[in-house]
């Protein structure tokens, strides 16, 4: 794949890569990841899908960057479909990349939110609420991933699961906003001030308070300070949150995307304590 990808972007760059292109650490997803040197002496941020799923995470992230200009994106250079597309992006390397956290990151990340949820594009499916705020019936329905966790005891869950799941699905997740819906730092640089978003496959339109909720857990384990002091009184967000982690940390690893879990356990390590403060659930 390395000498097909290099020849494949020479003919999408009209000039060839030198040297080795160097992969990038950043992403959960088996998506490849490189940073190329061209023969005029820039360099390139290339994104190549490595199965079906990513061809069309691939595709769903071209329709964002080839119908809408607006400063938190990349820019795009080029994207070539088919079976593997192939996505190139101006290299930020040379940005921020929290954590850590700087004094501004946060302020300019969430000024960059508002202007996303502003933006227009034609197309955006709505979202999945279901996908969302059912997090705390599946593990009513199969306790023993989640439990394996050791967060909780089992008589905590069955106390608690009745406040956790008529909170979430109480969550107004309806709007007309646009989403990025996969908000964490490794998502997002800040350059200039100005924070920049990669990775928009999940895109959609819906409840733009979504996307502020789903980053505050990372946020908060990266040092960014507890959820409650950027989105206070939000008890039926914590619930939705704390479910959708809870529903999913404990299951397999994904062979081909091992660290999700992880990952998963991590956001939900302060999810799950943020719903307890919100909804004055027992003391984990």
């Amino acid at each position: 794949m390395p000498e097909q990808l290099r020849q494949q972007l020479a003919l999408m760059l009209g000039e060839p890569v030198v040297g080795p292109m160097v992969t990038v650490g950043r992403g959960y997803t088996p998506a490849i990841r490189r940073i190329a040197t061209l023969a005029s002496g820039r360099t390139v941020f290339v994104k190549a899908a490595a199965n079906e799923n990513t061809a069309n995470w691939l595709r769903a992230e071209q329709r964002i960057y080839g119908h809408l200009d607006a400063p938190f994106l990349a820019k795009r250079i080029a994207f070539s479909d088919g079976k593997r597309p192939v996505l190139v992006l101006e290299d930020l390397s040379g940005a921020h990349w929290p954590p850590q956290w700087r004094p501004g990151d946060i302020d300019a990340v969430r000024q960059t939110m508002s202007e996303v949820a502003c933006s227009a594009l034609a197309g955006l499916p709505h979202l999945d609420a279901a996908e969302f705020n059912r997090g705390w019936q599946k593990v009513a329905a199969d306790p023993a991933p989640f439990l394996s966790l050791g967060l909780v005891s089992a008589d905590w869950l069955a106390a608690a699961l009745p406040t956790l799941i008529d909170a979430a699905l109480s969550a107004d997740l309806s709007g007309t906003a646009m989403l990025h819906c996969d908000l964490r730092s490794d998502n997002l640089c800040i350059r200039a001030g100005r924070a920049i978003l990669v990775d928009w496959n999940f895109a959609c339109i819906g409840n733009p308070t979504l996307d502020i909720a789903f980053w505050l857990p990372s946020l908060a384990a990266e040092g960014g300070g507890p959820p409650e002091s950027i989105l206070p009184d939000a008890p039926e967000y914590t619930a939705l949150i704390s479910g959708f982690f809870a529903a999913r940390a404990g299951l397999a690893v994904i062979p081909h995307a091992p660290r999700v879990r992880h990952i998963q356990q991590v956001q939900l390590n302060e999810a799950l304590p943020w719903a307890v403060r919100a909804l004055g659930l027992p003391h984990l």
